[in-house]
């Protein structure tokens, strides 16, 4: 018998294991449950610390067929300290205790959701499915993709047709079936909710959801076990759907059940572009329902204006003693900018609207530069270089003499001795452009 199987987030009604995603009882998601006293005999840390770097090392608590056998090394990306960039959002030099969580290296396809669709792949072959499937801003779609290929299996994967190019090319060039469509996201969701009805395929996101969103809860374990398995004092998390946030929290439940970390209690914050903000806009006014929104933001990835699992992330959220900010789209381009120029870490537009907020969340007290804090950067920036188009200007070549270089140092040094004259300078360009 298993050590896991499906069972309904309110009625509780266990549904063994099987490709589905709702309670016919009380029409809730499912997610799955673990038998937790049997797997205290087989997970400590030791044999977690003896094992590969990778998400496989939890095994026992990821919802994986008993033949499985891992393809690919994903997950245990870095955890490290940032100082510089706490210095920047605290405004004082003793905030040393910022971290940053890089999913913007995870392989194979550098996003998180590469740790996600391993899971959903690994019960999708278990369940017989020959073709897998998404609806997606992006990142999903490249992981599907990029893992289906590894797999041998077929893969067809559901856009807006507005994402960003270099989501849609990262999707293609591991040879899925791309089918853009003229609407946001939610309705492009919809859409496959039908398709799903209709044919024998694995949608990671629709009939093996429950399966597909544990694999976020590796995010949460690697983040324990990379501070010496401690708890950190808050988590900053990007919201899309809302189900990582939630995800990270069971994880730092279960090594609490486990005996694995200390208790501790952790503050979740959620963060959110302010053109596409249903779950911090219900947080911030108090409400525990989500009120759809149509999404315009820059931070496509994040364009989900009825989350499925945004009620679940508000409770995250205010059950921790937590908060939700939202940041708009400048802001998100000048936090991608701060991230990289402190840290050498360049983020989507995401893991700017984490850094963003993050800031906001510093300014208001909510977090404490003592704190042991983590961002969670779950994209890397070469999939939405489009955003930063015109911030940088086009440097003017120069000949390959020494002479050229010197009077082009000494021009350089000179801007740089006036305030404000290189902002007015691209200022003038962006304007002229």
């Amino acid at each position: 018998m298993s050590h896991y199987e499906l069972r309904c987030r309110e009625c509780g009604r266990t549904w063994g294991n099987q490709p589905r995603s709702i309670c016919d009882d009380c029409f809730s998601p499912l997610e799955v449950a673990y038998d937790y006293d049997a797997l205290k005999a087989s997970v400590s840390r030791e044999r977690i610390s003896q094992r590969a770097p990778n998400m496989w090392r939890y095994s026992e608590l990821l919802p994986l067929p008993p033949s499985f056998t891992p393809r690919l090394p994903v997950g245990f990306t870095p955890l490290f300290n940032a100082p510089q960039l706490a210095q920047k959002l605290s405004g004082t030099a003793a905030a040393g205790n910022l971290y940053i969580k890089n999913d913007a290296v995870c392989l194979p396809t550098l996003s998180f959701k590469d740790r996600v669709v391993a899971v959903a792949l690994s019960q999708a072959r278990a369940f017989g499915f020959d073709t897998v499937s998404c609806s997606s801003t992006g990142n999903l779609a490249n992981a599907v993709a990029a893992h289906a290929a590894r797999e041998g299996l077929k893969a067809w994967i559901f856009i807006p047709s507005d994402l960003e190019p270099a989501k849609i090319l990262g999707t293609n060039v591991f040879g899925a079936k791309v089918v853009r469509i003229a609407g946001n996201y939610d309705q492009v969701n919809r859409l496959c909710s039908q398709i799903a009805d209709e044919h024998r395929w694995g949608f990671v996101n629709v009939n093996l959801r429950p399966y597909y969103a544990e694999g976020s809860k590796t995010v949460g374990f690697e983040i324990a076990e990379q501070l010496g398995w401690r708890l950190p004092d808050n988590i900053v998390c990007p919201m899309a759907g809302g189900s990582l946030i939630t995800k990270i929290r069971k994880a730092f439940d279960e090594l609490i059940k486990l005996g694995l970390v200390e208790p501790k209690e952790v503050k979740f914050f959620g963060a959110q572009a302010t053109g596409c903000s249903p779950i911090s806009t219900a947080v911030k006014s108090g409400s525990p329902e989500i009120e759809p929104q149509k999404p315009n933001t820059i931070a496509r990835s994040l364009a989900i204006g009825n989350p499925a699992d945004g009620h679940y992330a508000i409770k995250t959220i205010k059950n921790s003693g937590g908060w939700s900010e939202d940041v708009s789209d400048p802001e998100v381009v000048d936090s991608i900018r701060l991230l990289a120029e402190s840290e050498g870490i360049f983020t989507e537009t995401a893991g700017g609207v984490t850094v963003g907020c993050a800031g906001k969340l510093y300014r208001q007290d909510r977090i404490l530069p003592d704190e042991t804090t983590v961002l969670c950067i779950t994209g890397n920036g070469l999939k939405t270089t489009d955003v930063l188009a015109g911030v940088y200007k086009t440097e003017r070549p120069i000949a390959p003499k020494l002479a050229e270089f010197e009077a082009h140092l000494q021009q350089t040094l000179d801007l740089d001795e006036v305030p404000g004259v290189v902002a007015a300078a691209q200022e003038a360009a962006e304007i002229g452009a």
